[in-house]
C-alpha cells in the first residue's frame, strides 16, 4: 500500500486523513463545514467522504483520531459523527469508532467548553480516567491536579502521555510494517505552566511525521494553528536539543489557514509578510528540494478585493511568502479550496512512495485514473 495524506476542502478548517502502508488509518481533526441542502456549497461533505473511504476498507473505525485542539474549525460536527464510549446517546446508528483518541493536555484541563469541544473533552477525560483508548500530549501541572481531583495518580497514567520531544509509542519505528515515526513538537508543558488559562492555538499539537518507503524517508510537518512566536519556541527548543532534523520537511501543512500571524505575529506587510528569523529558518533552510506546502484554507483573495480586507485568513501577504518558498525549492504551494469543483467537491492528496511525495488534485484526474506522475518532493 502507498502512504497517502488526504486534505479535505473545508474553507478555513482542517481534517486530514493519513493512510499508512500497513493499513492503519489516522484522522487529524474533523470539521464538518458544509451546509446541508446547499448543492452549490464548494466544501466537501466530510462525513460522507470519510464513511465512503472506511466502507471501501471494510471497517467502521479509525485507528487514531487526533484533535490538535478544540476550536470549532477542528471539531465541528464531531459529536454527531463519532462513537463516544462515555455517552449512550452518541453510540450506534453508523457512528464511527475511535480506537484511540489523541488530544493535547489542554483538552482535558480546559474549563468552560461548549458544543463539540465539550463532547470531545468529556470523552478524553473518561478514557484517561479509565486508563485506555486515549493519548495525551504534554503533562503540565494542571494535569496532575486533574488526576488528583479524579482520584487517580498521574504516575499510573504516564503510559498514556507523550511529551514534546518524544516519539509516539506505536509510531516510533521506521523499519516496522507501518514505516512511520511521529515526533511531537508541541504543546510544551512549561508554556502551559506559565499561564493560568489555556490558549487553544498555541497549546495545539504540532508534529513531524516521517514515512519510510524502500529506504527513502519523506518528512511531513503538521503545524495546526500555531503562531510565529510558538514556531520560534519550537525552533529554539529543537536547536537546543540538537533535534534540527526533526524540523526537516518535504511536505508542510502550513499553520492557521495561511494567516500572516504564523509568519510574523506583528507585521502583515503590504504585499508580502516578512518572516521572523526562526520562521525563515524553518521554511527556507529546512525544506527539501521540490517541497510541497499545503494551505487548508479558502481561496487566496486578490489584492484590493473585499475579502482582502478581512481580518481572518487566508492573507494574500502570507501566501506571497509561501509562494516564494515554493519557488526557492522548485516546489508547490497548494490551497485546498482551489482544487475543489463547486458542484462536486473533491479532496486533494499527497502520495508518498519510494520516489518521494507527489501532490495530486483528485478533481483534475480522469475517471479511469490509475497512476499519476505529478511533481515530486524529495
Amino acid at each position: 500500500m502507498t502512504v497517502t495524506l488526504t486534505f479535505h476542502p473545508l474553507d478555513n478548517a482542517d481534517s486530514t486523513r493519513i493512510d499508512l502502508k500497513d493499513g492503519r488509518k489516522l484522522l487529524v481533526d474533523y470539521a464538518e463545514m458544509r451546509c446541508n441542502g446547499d448543492a452549490a456549497d464548494p466544501r466537501i461533505d466530510l462525513s460522507t467522504s470519510l464513511r465512503n473511504d472506511l466502507r471501501a476498507a471494510g471497517r467502521d473505525y479509525f485507528d487514531v483520531v487526533l484533535f490538535t485542539h478544540l476550536d470549532d474549525d477542528h471539531t465541528r460536527g464531531a459529536g454527531d459523527f463519532f462513537h463516544f464510549e462515555r455517552s449512550l446517546s452518541r453510540q450506534g446508528n453508523g457512528r464511527i469508532k475511535m480506537n484511540s483518541l489523541w488530544v493535547p493536555a489542554a483538552a482535558l484541563t480546559e474549563e468552560g467548553c461548549e458544543g463539540d469541544a465539550r463532547i470531545i473533552r468529556q470523552e478524553a477525560r473518561h478514557r484517561f480516567i479509565k486508563g485506555s483508548g486515549v493519548r495525551v500530549f504534554s503533562r503540565p501541572g494542571r494535569l496532575r491536579s486533574f488526576c488528583e481531583d479524579n482520584g487517580i495518580r498521574l504516575e499510573d497514567r504516564l503510559h498514556l502521555i507523550t511529551d514534546a520531544g518524544q516519539l509516539v509509542p506505536g509510531f516510533d519505528d521506521l523499519n516496522a510494517a507501518g514505516g512511520v515515526e511521529l515526533f511531537i513538537h508541541n504543546p510544551m508543558a512549561w508554556r502551559l505552566n506559565d499561564r493560568e488559562i489555556e490558549e487553544r492555538n498555541e497549546d495545539a499539537v504540532v508534529f513531524q511525521a516521517t514515512f519510510r518507503e524502500a529506504f527513502r524517508d519523506t518528512k511531513v510537518l503538521f503545524a495546526s494553528d500555531v503562531n510565529a512566536d510558538t514556531i520560534s519556541h519550537i525552533v529554539q527548543t529543537s536547536k537546543r536539543h540538537r533535534n534540527e532534523d526533526r524540523l526537516r520537511w518535504h511536505v508542510f501543512k502550513i499553520p492557521h489557514h495561511c494567516s500572516y500571524k504564523s509568519i510574523n505575529h506583528h507585521d502583515k506587510g503590504a504585499d508580502k509578510t516578512t518572516p521572523i528569523e526562526d520562521v525563515r529558518w524553518l521554511y527556507e533552510d529546512q525544506a527539501e528540494d521540490c517541497a510541497i506546502l499545503v494551505s487548508t484554507s479558502e481561496i487566496i483573495p486578490g489584492k484590493g478585493s473585499l475579502r482582502d480586507l478581512n481580518v481572518q485568513p487566508p492573507h494574500r501577504q502570507a501566501a506571497a511568502y509561501y509562494e516564494d518558498v515554493a519557488d526557492l525549492k522548485d516546489g508547490q504551494f497548494e490551497v485546498t479550496m482551489e482544487h475543489s469543483p463547486r458542484r462536486n467537491p473533491k479532496p486533494c492528496q499527497v502520495s508518498i512512495t519510494s520516489a518521494g511525495a507527489s501532490f495530486v488534485a483528485i478533481a483534475s484526474l480522469p475517471s479511469d485514473y490509475a497512476a499519476a506522475a505529478p511533481a515530486r518532493a524529495g
